[in-house]
C-alpha cells in the first residue's frame, strides 16, 4: 500500500519557510528588471544615438508584449503541469540577458535581450505570485501579495539605485550589468533545489470551496470572464493595464524628463529608484490593509493618487519636486498593485485561479507596450510634459471606471 501523508495546511504561518523562500526568489526576479530602470534610456541616446522617443522606448514595447503573452502561458502551464517547472524555465531563459546587455553591438541586441527578459519575467514573477496564493489560502491573501510585491519592487529599486551608482563611476556598460549574472545564478539555484511544488495545496483548497458555476471552465471561458464579462475580473484587468501603462511611461520617459531638467546621472538613478522603493515598501501596509477594509476602495483611490503623482512630476523642474512626485506615485501604486492580485484570488475558483491570474497579467503587462507607444508618440509630437500629462488623465479615468463597475470582492469574516 502507498502511504498517504497528512493533507497540506494552508496559511502563512504554516508555510512560512517556503513562503519566505519564494519572497527571496521574487527579489531576484525584480532585481533583473531594476538593472535597466535608470540607465537604458541613457544608453539609447549616448551609445546608440537614438533620437525619436518611440525608438528609445521600443525596448519597453518588446518587454511588455513578450511578458504579457508569457504571463498567459505561465498561468495555463501552472494549472496543467505544476508551478515549480515553470519557475525554473523562467530563470533559464534569463541566463543570457545580462551578457547581451553588456556587449550588445547595436540596439537590436538590446531589443532581443528585453524580449528574453519579458519571457523570463512572465514565467518567474507569475509563478511566484501563484505559488504564494496557493500556500496562504483565503485568509491572508492581501498580506501575501503585499509581501510578494514588496520583495520584487524593493529589489527593482535597489537594483536601479546600484546600476545608476555603478554607471556614474564606471560608465554605462558593461559594469552596471555584472550584478545580473549573480541574480540569475542565485534565482536558478534557489528555484531548482529549494522551492517545492504547491499544486497539492490548490487541490486541498478546492475540495473545501464550492465553485460558482463550472469548477473547471474552458480556457476560452476563463479568458472571457477575466477580460470582459465578469464585472469584477474585467475591471481588475483594465486597472492593471492602465497601471502598467503609466509604469511603462515612467520607466521610459521619466529618465529623459529628468535629464532634460538638468539632473545628473546619479540623481536620475536616485529618482528612478525612489518610486519603486516607496511602491515596494508601502505594499507591506496596503496588502494587509485590503484584508481588513476590502479591495475596491484601495483600487479606486490608488488610481487617483497615482494620477496626482504623475501630474506633479509633469509640472516639476527641480529634484525635490520630482522626488515628491515619485513618492506620491509610489504610494498610489502600492494601494493598487497587491490589492488587484488579492481580488483575483477572491473571485476566481482555486481550480482555475492560476489561469485567471495569467489572463489578468496578460492585460496588465500589455500596458507596458501601450504606455511606451502612447507616451513615445505623444512626446515626439507634443513634448515630454504633454505625454506625462496624458497618462495622468488616463490613470484618473481608469479609477473612475473601476468605481462604477466593481463591487467589493473581499468577503467579510464570519463573527
Amino acid at each position: 500500500m502507498t502511504a498517504v501523508g497528512p493533507p497540506p495546511r494552508l496559511g502563512l504561518r504554516e508555510n512560512l519557510g517556503q513562503f519566505s523562500l519564494l519572497v527571496l526568489v521574487n527579489a531576484f526576479v525584480g532585481a533583473m528588471v531594476g538593472m535597466e530602470r535608470s540607465i537604458l534610456p541613457a544608453i539609447a541616446e549616448q551609445q546608440f544615438h537614438l533620437v525619436a522617443r518611440v525608438a528609445i522606448l521600443s525596448f519597453i514595447v518588446v518587454f511588455g508584449v513578450s511578458k504579457a503573452l508569457t504571463n498567459y502561458l505561465a498561468g495555463r502551464l501552472s494549472d496543467r503541469r505544476g508551478r515549480r517547472g515553470v519557475l525554473v524555465a523562467g530563470w533559464l531563459v534569463a541566463a543570457p540577458v545580462p551578457f547581451m546587455l553588456m556587449w550588445a553591438p547595436d540596439w537590436r541586441w538590446i531589443i532581443a535581450a528585453n524580449a528574453l527578459l519579458g519571457v523570463s519575467q512572465g514565467l518567474t514573477w507569475s509563478t511566484t505570485v501563484i505559488m504564494k496564493i496557493d500556500l496562504v489560502g483565503p485568509g491572508r491573501r492581501g498580506l501575501a501579495m503585499g509581501l510578494n510585491e514588496f520583495s520584487g519592487y524593493l529589489a527593482v529599486a535597489l537594483s536601479a539605485l546600484a546600476t545608476g551608482w555603478i554607471a556614474a563611476r564606471y560608465g554605462l556598460r558593461p559594469a552596471p550589468f555584472y550584478p545580473g549574472v549573480i541574480y540569475v545564478v542565485a534565482g536558478l539555484a534557489l528555484s531548482g533545489w529549494a522551492v517545492r511544488e504547491t499544486r497539492h495545496h490548490v487541490a486541498h483548497e478546492a475540495r473545501h470551496q464550492p465553485a460558482a458555476g463550472p469548477a473547471a471552465p474552458t480556457q476560452g471561458e476563463i479568458f472571457r470572464r477575466t477580460s470582459f464579462t465578469d464585472r469584477n475580473l474585467s475591471s481588475i484587468s483594465q486597472v492593471g493595464l492602465v497601471n502598467n501603462l503609466n509604469d511603462g511611461m515612467a520607466w521610459g520617459l521619466f529618465p529623459l524628463l529628468f535629464a532634460a531638467a538638468g539632473m545628473t546621472l546619479a540623481q536620475i538613478g536616485t529618482l528612478a529608484a525612489l518610486y519603486p522603493a516607496v511602491w515596494g515598501g508601502t505594499q507591506l501596509v496596503t496588502g494587509a490593509l485590503s484584508d481588513r477594509i476590502g479591495r475596491k476602495g484601495l483600487i479606486v483611490g490608488g488610481m487617483g493618487v497615482q494620477a496626482a503623482g504623475i501630474a506633479l512630476t509633469a509640472l516639476g523642474t527641480q529634484f525635490t519636486v520630482f522626488a515628491a512626485g515619485a513618492v506620491v506615485l509610489g504610494i498610489g501604486t502600492a494601494m493598487v498593485y497587491p490589492t488587484l492580485l488579492a481580488a483575483i484570488g477572491d473571485v476566481a475558483h482555486p481550480a482555475w485561479r492560476a489561469s485567471a491570474v495569467g489572463v489578468y497579467r496578460l492585460w496588465r503587462d500589455l500596458g507596458y507596450a501601450v504606455g511606451a507607444l502612447l507616451a513615445g508618440v505623444t512626446a515626439d509630437r507634443f513634448g515630454l510634459a504633454a505625454a506625462v500629462g496624458l497618462v495622468a488623465a488616463l490613470t484618473l479615468l481608469s479609477g473612475a471606471v473601476a468605481a462604477l463597475r466593481m463591487v467589493e470582492t473581499r468577503a467579510r469574516p464570519r463573527a
